[in-house]
C-alpha cells in the first residue's frame, strides 16, 4: 500500500528512503515503489537480507524486553525509522504500561508517519532530527516530558550508526550521549559489519548510495568504542541472533550471515 497520510508536500517521493527500504523488509506498509525497487536490488543481491533485518528488530524486541526487567521506564530511540507492530513502545508498554519512549528520526516522512500511528499514546513522542544532533535531542526529549536525566535511561542505536560516516565522529556523538545518562542507564547498539561478510553483501552496501543515508560498515573492535566505558552485559557484542536468543532460528549455525553485531552495556 501506498502511504495514505502524513506526508508533507515538500517531501521528494521519488528518491528511496532507508527507513521506508527498512519498513519494507519488515513487511510495512509504510513505503513506496521506490522504495521497494530498491529493496527488490539489494535483495537480488543478498538473499538474506529480509531475514537480517527482521534479526536486527527481533534483538531490538529481546533487549527492550530485557531492559525493562532490568527496572528501565524511560527509552530514547534514535533512528527508529517507522514504528510498525512490535515496536520499541509496544514493546516496553506491554512489560510496563508506564513506560516511556521518544522516537528520533531523519526522515521526514517517517516521522509524519509516526505521529499518526503514536497520535493518542501520551507516553509517546516523536523528535525530527538528525543523530548527528546529540545536544539538541536530548534538550527537545526532556522538554517533551518524557525524559528524566536524573533517572536511567536506555539510549537505543538500533542500525543507525552504520549511516553515520566516520567524517561525522559516530565515537564522538554516543560519547556525548553516554555522558549525559544517569548512572544505571544503558546504551545499546546495532551496526553492520563487513566481518565475515561475502562479496555480494559488500556489492548491496554500495547501493546504498543510491539513498540519503548510505551504509558504513565497520569491524567488531571499531562498534566496541560506542560503548566506551559502560559495562557490556553478557554476552557482550555478538551477532545479532547470537545475543539471548529465544528460539532456533535459521542463522543459528552461521551468526556471522546475520551481517550485524548488537549489544547492550550499562553505566
Amino acid at each position: 500500500m501506498e502511504l495514505s497520510s502524513g506526508v508533507p508536500d515538500d517531501i521528494d517521493v521519488t528518491r528511496p528512503s532507508a527507513a521506508r527500504v527498512y519498513d519494507y523488509f519488515l513487511g510495512g506498509a509504510h513505503n513506496f515503489e521506490v522504495d521497494r525497487q530498491l529493496a527488490a536490488q539489494i535483495a537480488s543481491l543478498t538473499p538474506n537480507l529480509a531475514q537480517t533485518m527482521r534479526a536486527n528488530r527481533s534483538f531490538l524486541r529481546r533487549a527492550v524486553r530485557y531492559l525493562v526487567a532490568e527496572g528501565i521506564e524511560q527509552f530514547l530511540d534514535l533512528g527508529s525509522g517507522i514504528p510498525t507492530v512490535g515496536n520499541v513502545h509496544e514493546v516496553a508498554q506491554d512489560a510496563n504500561p508506564q513506560a516511556r519512549v521518544v522516537y528520533v528520526d531523519v526522515d521526514p516522512v517517517a516521522v509524519a508517519q509516526s505521529r499518526a500511528i503514536l497520535d493518542g499514546n501520551k507516553r509517546t513522542g516523536v523528535i525530527h532530527a538528525d543523530v548527528r544532533e546529540p545536544d539538541r535531542i536530548v534538550a527537545e526529549a526532556v522538554d517533551l516530558g518524557l525524559i528524566d536525566l536524573s533517572r536511567p535511561l536506555a539510549v537505543l542505536l538500533a542500525g543507525v550508526l552504520h549511516f553515520i560516516p566516520d567524517a561525522d565522529d559516530p565515537t564522538g556523538i554516543t560519547a556525548r550521549l553516554r555522558s549525559v545518562t544517569a548512572p544505571g542507564s544503558f546504551l545499546l547498539v546495532s551496526h553492520a559489519t563487513q566481518d565475515g561478510q561475502p562479496p555480494e553483501v559488500l556489492a548491496a552496501q554500495r547501493l546504498s548510495a543510491r539513498t540519503d543515508t548510505e551504509i558504513h560498515l565497520r569491524s567488531h573492535d571499531r562498534i566496541l568504542e560506542y560503548f566506551g566505558d559502560f559495562t557490556l552485559v553478557e554476552p557482550g557484542l555478538v551477532f545479532l541472533t547470537r545475543w539471548r536468543p529465544e528460539q532456533v532460528g535459521d542463522f543459528d549455525e552461521h551468526p556471522e550471515q546475520v551481517g550485524a553485531y548488537g549489544g547492550v552495556a550499562r553505566k
